[in-house]
């Protein structure tokens, strides 16, 4: 579990082809390795990865098929600036929101515009995950927990803060960029739960067998 708060900014160091999956190095330099150990989880651009192999500066993780058909890492290349954070403990002060650094889609930067100090991002999201974000409610991009300040159609708008620019990876987001997106874990919970309670106030059917036998119809 993570809370989109970003503790440094990596770079891959590494990609390397392990049949249709890969292995990625990251140049964590910047990140308190002290305490990673065998099996942790780091969130490396909004993806929970599993850390193989460290040391003081750097962490390997292996990438499924799934991880790479579901989020932007099929785009990266050698050298690219990714988001780090580690994995939250019970003492963590709660910055951001729940994150669990399962991606939902990628989505893309449609529009940047400077307003003031602040840059605006309009970033266009995949249709079947539109429902699950609202104006004013929380969204992670590239694992940066984010407040959304507007809608249109299947896109919503950031507006970022100098603070978040210089300590993340986004001031370097440009137009037909791809990003990672996790919605509101909150929101699909709230769904299921509403889904759950539709299936229960359904009133059970009692056209039954019996019921067209004794009634003639079988």
């Amino acid at each position: 579990m993570f809370t989109g708060i970003i503790e440094a900014v990596g770079h891959l160091k590494a990609i390397t082809a392990k049949g249709e999956d890969i292995t990625i190095t990251v140049d964590a330099s910047n990140l308190d390795m002290s305490d990673v150990q065998l099996g942790d989880s780091i969130a490396t651009n909004g993806v929970c990865l599993t850390v193989i192999e460290f040391n003081d500066s750097s962490y390997s993780a292996d990438l499924s098929l799934e991880t790479m058909n579901k989020t932007g890492f099929t785009h990266y290349k050698v050298g690219d600036a990714v988001n780090l954070e580690k994995a939250m403990l019970p003492t963590t002060r709660f910055g951001g929101h729940i994150v669990s650094g399962h991606v939902d889609g990628v989505g893309e930067i449609v529009e940047r515009n400077h307003v003031g100090r602040a840059i605006e991002f309009w970033v266009a999201m995949p249709t079947e995950i539109s429902k699950y974000v609202a104006e004013k409610g929380s969204i992670t991009v590239d694992g940066i927990s984010l407040t959304v300040n507007d809608l249109r159609k299947n896109a919503f708008k950031l507006t970022i803060v100098p603070h978040t620019s210089q300590e993340t990876t986004i001031d370097h987001f440009q137009v037909g960029r791809k990003v990672n997106l996790e919605v509101d874990v909150l929101a699909r919970y709230m769904e299921h739960l509403l889904d759950s309670r539709r299936e229960e106030s359904t009133p059970q059917s009692r056209l039954t067998m019996e019921f067209l036998q004794q009634n003639g119809f079988a």
